[in-house]
């Protein structure tokens, strides 16, 4: 549950034992101003009319004053029904009226002093009428009686005189009650607020409370973090991965402390270039391969990035998700050694079986060169060269990056010496090779391993072409670089199968339907010795119709090339 709900669940708890509180003394609170209003009154009689502190009457009413007070102190209001207290404002006129008779000729506006309980019947809200009557007879009779008991002859002009006093108790009445009337709205309003708010909280809570055990059921670590790079929400199995980061002895380790280490398991990655810190700037990215721990603990994980946003499009925070993916890595490498030990072992009988049927092959074509035997020595003889190519692909896949050694090269003779030597391959497949590339095209590469790349290239050009296709090369020189292009009028790929094409051995499904050899690794091969001579390698395919790969290289081996940039420009 997040600080902001527990803060408001909090605030609204003590709100609710406030109006509790309320409920049970707002009758002794409300006593308190005419308590204090009196004491105030009994002292200044003490010490200027020390005759009225003596007088029965006031006495009399100070003593039902006090017994009132703690009768409101007391009496468990909250538990009677609703107007019962309003006893006590209706006694504290009783008490105006006794300490008014006793201190009247002293003491000067103490029928004043009704003003407390007119205000408190008032502000009550009960009975509004009832307390308006109340309001303006209780004070008549306070000012009356004394003119009515006074034995004196009782005029017209001795009951007007006192009769403003009532006018104004029912004036300050009518008031408190408007005044009362529109806070008990406003009270309504808030507690129906209140209520609705208490709701949300409660909602939220549930929402919050089944989030974090979604998170913390999935098998991944997720953890959320706000634009300043705290953490908002984290699940188990990331807690679980923190620590695993963590330096021995550090219960509570900065992202920077954390051992982080790039795929090759032991170079730690620096503290801005960590994935947490790259989502914490607003990065997205998929599917970065790091190390956490250390020693036999140690985990591969695969972690994702997604920036979150404002209303207004700023960025809020971003939410990174962790997935060990240990055993696959694992398991990939226990592949590519099973793969290269395999290979390693088939190349040696391999090239031994060629050498020999090479020397069975000479012996046979001196003999009888179109004979039974030469043909089926020539047939197992092209069968072992492929196995042995496909071997070597193996291997090389499985080797992992490829090892260049660049220096000055023509590229043009590197095109025309591959040219040549897939020449047989074409004319037996009945397909044309054109050279459309300049005679001098200097370049600062790996002759060797650019002839495997044109020689991938052109043997899939070649294999895909129908009979009296036509398979163009071309390259170019453009601002340090230097491009290749290889095109054919072949079968293409659909659309749904471009994605797939630098993936170790796919294949198309028209392809496989048309029973074309291969394993599709030349081009995962061509890619790999592409990206380490710094160039790119794209294509552009439509099914039916051929493709077109394109290889941009720097031309001197200056900065690497984008992928983006292996197009093709301005040939020369």
């Amino acid at each position: 549950m997040s600080a902001v709900v527990k803060n408001a669940l909090a605030m609204l708890g003590v709100r609710k034992q406030f109006h509790e509180l309320n409920l049970r003394h707002r009758v002794f609170l409300s006593q308190m101003p005419l308590v204090i209003c009196v004491a105030l009154v009994a002292l200044v009689a003490a010490f200027f009319f020390p005759a009225t502190l003596g007088n029965d009457a006031f006495q009399a009413g100070l003593i039902m004053l006090a017994v009132l007070t703690v009768a409101s102190f007391l009496v468990p209001w909250d538990r009677l029904p609703y107007p019962t207290y309003w006893v006590i404002p209706l006694l504290d006129f009783v008490v105006v009226a006794a300490l008014r008779t006793g201190g009247a000729e002293s003491l000067s506006g103490l029928s004043m002093l009704a003003v407390f309980p007119v205000f408190w019947l008032a502000w009550s809200g009960v009975a509004p009428v009832a307390a308006r009557i109340i309001s303006f007879f209780a004070p008549l009779m306070l000012v009356w009686v004394p003119v009515l008991t006074s034995g004196e002859p009782v005029t017209a002009a001795g009951l007007a005189d006192p009769f403003l006093i009532p006018i104004i108790m029912l004036a300050i009445c009518v008031t408190a009650s408007i005044f009362s009337l529109s806070e008990t709205d406003k009270q309504g309003v808030l507690e129906a607020k209140d209520r609705e708010l208490q709701a949300v909280l409660e909602e939220t809570r549930d929402r919050s409370r089944l989030m974090q055990t979604m998170m913390d059921t999935v098998g991944v670590g997720l953890v959320a973090v706000d634009k300043n790079g705290h953490d908002i929400l984290m699940n188990r199995r990331q807690l679980q991965n923190h620590m695993l980061a963590a330096p021995a002895g550090n219960i509570d380790p900065n992202e920077g402390q954390l051992h982080v280490y790039k795929p090759d398991r032991t170079s730690l990655i620096p503290p801005d270039e960590r994935p947490v810190l790259r989502a914490v700037r607003g990065e997205t990215f998929s599917d970065e391969l790091v190390w956490i721990g250390e020693g036999k603990q140690q985990r591969a994980m695969s972690i994702s990035a997604r920036s979150m946003r404002d209303d207004d499009g700023a960025f809020a925070g971003s939410v990174v998700a962790f997935s060990d993916v240990t055993d696959l890595v694992n398991a990939l490498a226990a592949k590519d050694d099973f793969v290269a030990s395999v290979s390693h072992e088939l190349r040696t009988p391999l090239t031994s079986i060629i050498g020999y049927l090479d020397l069975a092959l000479e012996e046979t074509q001196l003999k009888d060169p179109d004979g039974s035997m030469a043909v089926s020595l020539r047939v197992a003889l092209r069968n072992a060269e492929r196995l042995l190519q496909l071997v070597s692909d193996l291997l090389t896949t499985a080797s992992g990056p490829a090892k260049i050694e660049q220096r000055n090269a023509d590229l043009a003779d590197v095109i025309a010496s591959c040219l040549a030597s897939a020449t047989p391959r074409a004319e037996e497949a009945g397909v044309v090779l054109v050279n459309e590339s300049p005679s001098d095209l200097e370049a600062f590469i790996d002759h060797d391993r650019m002839c495997q790349v044109l020689d991938n290239l052109l043997s899939n050009a070649i294999k895909y072409s129908p009979a009296g296709g036509r398979v163009t090369v071309r390259a170019w020189r453009a601002e340090g670089s230097v491009g290749i292009e290889v095109e054919d009028h072949g079968m293409g790929i659909a659309e749904e199968d471009l994605g797939g094409v630098f993936t170790k051995f796919f294949r198309t499904p028209t392809v496989r339907r048309a029973a074309i050899p291969g394993v599709g690794l030349g081009l995962v091969i061509t890619k790999a010795i592409v990206e380490a001579h710094g160039g790119a390698i794209n294509f552009t395919s439509e099914l039916g119709k051929g493709t077109t790969f394109r290889v941009l290289l720097p031309a001197d081996g200056g900065n690497p090339v984008l992928p983006t940039e292996a197009t093709s420009a301005d040939k020369v």
